[in-house]
Formats: C-alpha cells, sequence, structure tokens
C-alpha cells in the first residue's frame, strides 16, 4: 500500500511508536498492535485514528504501521537544488495541520516571510504563522515541522518560524485553492 491509497484504511502498529495526541500536542507512545485507522498523510507525517483519539506520527516512524509505505512527499531528501524564495514558499506548503487537508499557506496561517542573506552565500529565514485556533496545542509541532522543512533548503543557515496572534485567523484567510479543497466554493 502506499500513501496515496491509505486515507481511512485500517491497521496495527507493528511497534511501540511515539505519536503527538491531536489536538493537545502532547507526546505520548502508542502501544504494539493498537488497530489505528489512516485518516491523512499530507506532507510526509500521518494522521491516526484510534478508540483514544487522534493522532500525529511523524515520517520517521511511519515504518511502524503495518503495511504503510511512504510515497514521495514523505522523501525528507526531496529538496531543490538551489535556493529562492520560491523555493521556501513550497517547503511550507508541504506543511499541513493533522487535522485539515490544506497546507498552512493556501490556509492563509503564513503572515510574514523575511529571507535576508547572510554575506557568505547563505540566508536566514524568519516566518510568521498564526493557527486556526488559539491555544492549539499542535502549534509548536506544526511549526517545528516549517522550520525543519526550511532548514533542509540549500544555503539556509537559520530557520526560524514564531507563532502570532495579530491579527486573529479567520476562514475568510483561505486562499481560492483551499476554499476549494475544503469545499467552499
Amino acid at each position: 500500500m502506499d500513501a496515496s491509497t491509505m486515507t481511512s484504511s485500517t491497521s496495527s502498529l507493528t511497534r511501540d511508536c511515539a505519536a503527538t495526541a491531536i489536538p493537545a500536542g502532547t507526546e505520548v507512545t502508542l502501544a504494539a498492535g493498537l488497530t489505528v485507522a489512516i485518516v491523512q498523510t499530507l506532507g510526509g507525517n500521518i494522521t491516526v485514528r484510534t478508540d483514544r483519539g487522534l493522532f500525529r506520527i511523524a515520517r520517521a516512524d511511519a515504518s511502524a504501521i503495518s503495511g504503510y509505505e511512504a510515497g514521495a512527499e514523505s522523501d525528507p531528501a526531496a529538496v531543490p537544488a538551489e535556493f529562492s524564495e520560491e523555493a521556501v514558499w513550497n517547503a511550507l506548503k508541504t506543511c499541513f495541520d493533522p487535522e485539515i487537508p490544506v497546507n498552512i499557506v493556501d490556509l492563509g496561517l503564513i503572515y510574514d516571510l523575511a529571507v535576508d542573506p547572510t554575506g557568505d552565500g547563505g540566508h536566514t529565514i524568519a516566518v510568521k504563522m498564526t493557527l486556526t485556533a488559539p491555544g492549539c496545542g499542535m502549534g509548536p509541532v506544526i511549526a517545528e515541522d516549517a522550520r525543519q522543512k526550511i532548514a533542509r533548503l540549500p544555503t539556509v543557515k537559520s530557520a526560524q518560524v514564531h507563532i502570532v496572534w495579530d491579527p486573529q485567523w479567520t476562514p475568510h484567510m483561505i486562499s481560492p485553492v483551499g476554499r476549494k479543497l475544503l469545499g467552499l466554493e
């Protein structure tokens, strides 16, 4: 089975597996043998439903899911050969809220992107993003996913992703692409 055929399929864990509880954002260990229903595989991470609720399993632990084979979107080596601001935006578009099948850019969560040269041919990146709901425990998890993906880009010396609350996010900030994906248009 590959990632594109896994949504809503049921499997089990072959070993104990680190996961993040959704929406609390707390780290947990899911036990070997636990039945999981895969509900989303976007951005390389896997959202599963169990009898205990929703959990996000990082791409590094995907092998714990019996029969799951990560698709090309899960390949951490899939980075462009050259740096560009477009590459940063594309990296951000591979980050997803584990409950919403729209990337953080099209959800309207990215408020600012600053790309600054370092003088030695490198770049520092600073991103300001928000969340769909204040107090969402998944915020730091999503921000760290974005930071890691940006940091892997060529010539990036430093990447920071800051969570901000002003202005407050509203559904009107969703892009036309995101609105279409969510069935809002």
